[in-house]
């Protein structure tokens, strides 16, 4: 696919200053806590994964930030886990209307596998459902298997996140556009409804979705960044330096959040060493050294971890319980708008 890079195009300074989700979960300076969803694996049963209601509102009214749901369309057995089993926009529908205030996150749709005009409209819907409290991450996809079942070459993937972003974007903000693209073409007469509660959805790239740092920079509204070595002081540090860089590119030096994620096995000892299991995708851990792994992030400039206990032994209502009890007063959910309630 042959591409024009298009100029960037970020929201200006304070766009998401009345946003909910986003005010909840980000700040300069300061780290707040998610959890990603499913709570444990999936057994082959749906039925199996029957439970997460109750924990989720528990986990809301506790004060968590955010939950965080991925998006996987086919299960390849390629794979370790199955990962995410429900649709995520229908899964973020759900979790919309059991829930009050915690922010709702992708982590992260596959913009390469979805029309814009799509991507955009269930964001917006979504986030008009929910009183503001969508936040939107995207990513190209790494799973090759779903590309041909989609009918996408896997090698396009660069080009077509490239273009479906800022595409993304003119369609949640613009009114009545003009779109000439190799994806879409409006001739200004078409317009997109809903437009989304305060404007417009904070759009969070994920690792590198094949694009550059300034890239990123310059068309996100923040940075969901893999976290790598975890078990050790130095890995903050180095994960600290990789946003350092990469905020030297935003353009005007504005504020734009990092974000990263940690599987956990949390330990029942609380001053369990942290023990990388699973060739580190899975780190197993006493709170105390958590809380010591958090703080090291947050002073290495990152501002949201997001936490997955689905690989843990112990029951994931007890993990989650721990967090929310002992581990969230220390890094609390911000304070920002309410969510507005749903015109519907």
């Amino acid at each position: 696919m042959s591409v024009t890079q298009p100029q960037a195009t970020q929201p200006a300074t304070g766009a998401f200053d009345r946003h909910p989700g986003y005010r909840r979960m980000f700040a300069p300076d300061r780290l707040t806590l998610g959890l990603f969803l499913p709570l444990w694996p999936y057994n082959g049963d749906p039925d199996g994964l029957r439970g997460h209601g109750e924990i989720v509102a528990r986990a809301d009214r506790g004060g968590l930030a955010g939950l965080w749901v991925r998006d996987i369309p086919l299960h390849d057995t390629r794979f370790g886990d199955v990962g995410q089993v429900y649709d995520p926009w229908t899964t973020l529908t759900w979790l919309a209307a059991h829930t009050d205030r915690i922010a709702l996150a992708a982590g992260s749709v596959v913009a390469t596998l979805r029309h814009p005009i799509d991507l955009a409209k269930q964001a917006a819907s979504l986030d008009r459902l929910s009183g503001g409290r969508l936040v939107l991450g995207v990513a190209s996809g790494d799973r090759a298997s779903e590309f041909p079942a989609y009918g996408i070459g896997y090698d396009d993937r660069a080009a077509r996140f490239a273009e479906t972003l800022p595409l993304v974007r003119r369609l949640l903000t613009e009114r009545f556009p003009r779109v000439d693209s190799e994806l879409a073409r409006m001739d200004g007469s078409t317009d997109l409804l809903p437009k989304p509660t305060v404007g417009t959805v904070p759009l969070i790239v994920t690792g590198s979705s094949r694009q550059t740092q300034e890239w990123i920079a310059a068309h996100s509204d923040g940075w969901l960044v893999y976290p790598g070595v975890t078990h050790t002081p130095e890995g903050p540090v180095a994960l600290g330096q990789k946003i350092q860089g990469w905020r030297a590119h935003i353009p005007g030096g504005a504020f734009k959040p990092a974000i990263t994620n940690e599987w956990i096995d949390l330990d029942e000892d609380p001053n369990h060493p942290p023990t990388p299991l699973r060739g580190g995708f899975v780190l197993r851990t006493g709170r105390n050294a958590l809380i010591e792994q958090l703080g090291r992030w947050r002073d290495n400039g990152i501002n949201h971890v997001a936490l997955g206990v689905q690989h843990g032994r112990r029951p994931a209502a007890d993990a989650v319980a721990e967090i929310v009890a002992e581990i969230l007063p220390l890094f609390p959910s911000l304070n920002g708008p309410e969510p507005s309630a749903p015109a519907w």
